[in-house]
């Protein structure tokens, strides 16, 4: 039986799905546009919960025309919109606000009242206080929410960029991660100590960041959620063994020739 990688490449206005072969071919691709929100001037949002709905709409669709089991898949790579920011209750799953985009500016008050600390945060993130990376979309979140900043607090809510959104939706919650490349873009990452800086995440509890568990090239294995993912016959009774176990990788444009397939001629 033929094994392919899965490639998801979840942008700003679609997503997409592309099964390769062995020999690095494109066999089937899929494509959905995510819908982008513009509440004021400047302000860009989408709906995190059509973001993964689309993913899982493109996913079907490879496995229906294809004819491809999920047993068949043997990686995934995921690809994606960086700086986009999502929070999460974490016990529903359910977006508690919009993702706010990376490219919105609604958060310039916020880095504005933050100068003062700007070669504080530069020193240790390597980057100068923006709208554009994650760290006030969190901010802004959690002030736009009936006590956010107590729900962070009492740990009810987990925060991440859309690779941490779609890996722990794809694992059914059994996931919460990121990788180095996603962490180092939400101005709240220490690149030198490779963690999240507990003097620039002041404020706010550890516990609703990912764990930064694994290296670009690495990956790491986990369960798919099936019936999340997969429109399946009604009549056919669900099993455990249905559930494929894959090697998941974010941003890892080497992963299938280094680490799974390599390239045949």
């Amino acid at each position: 039986m033929e094994e392919y990688i899965l490639t998801i490449d979840q942008g700003t206005t679609s997503s997409r799905a592309i099964l390769f072969n062995k020999k690095g071919q494109m066999a089937y691709m899929a494509q959905r546009e995510v819908t982008n929100f513009f509440p004021k001037p400047s302000w860009v949002e989408q709906d995190a919960l059509e973001i993964w709905v689309s993913v899982g709409d493109v996913i079907n669709e490879l496995k229906i025309k294809s004819n491809v089991e999920l047993t068949q898949i043997k990686a995934i790579g995921i690809t994606n919109q960086r700086e986009t920011t999502i929070v999460w209750d974490k016990e529903t799953g359910v977006p508690v606000y919009n993702a706010i985009v990376w490219q919105s500016k609604q958060t310039q008050e916020i880095c504005d009242s933050l100068s003062e600390y700007e070669e504080l945060i530069k020193n240790k993130t390597g980057l100068r206080i923006n709208p554009y990376f994650s760290a006030s979309k969190i901010r802004f979140i959690l002030d736009h929410i009936p006590h956010g900043q107590e729900r962070a607090e009492r740990g009810e809510l987990l925060c991440g960029t859309v690779d941490t959104w779609l890996i722990y939706k794809l694992t059914k919650g059994e996931v919460f991660a990121t990788d180095y490349s996603n962490a180092s873009r939400t101005l709240l990452y220490n690149i030198y100590e490779k963690k999240w800086d507990e003097e620039v995440c002041n404020g706010l509890r550890e516990e609703i960041f990912d764990s930064v568990r694994f290296r670009n090239s690495e990956g790491f294995m986990s369960h798919l959620d099936y019936e999340a993912i997969t429109v399946r016959d009604p009549e056919r009774e669900f099993k455990e063994e249905d559930m494929p176990c894959v090697s998941i990788y974010v941003r890892t444009h080497d992963f299938a020739k280094d680490r799974y397939y390599p390239v045949q001629n």
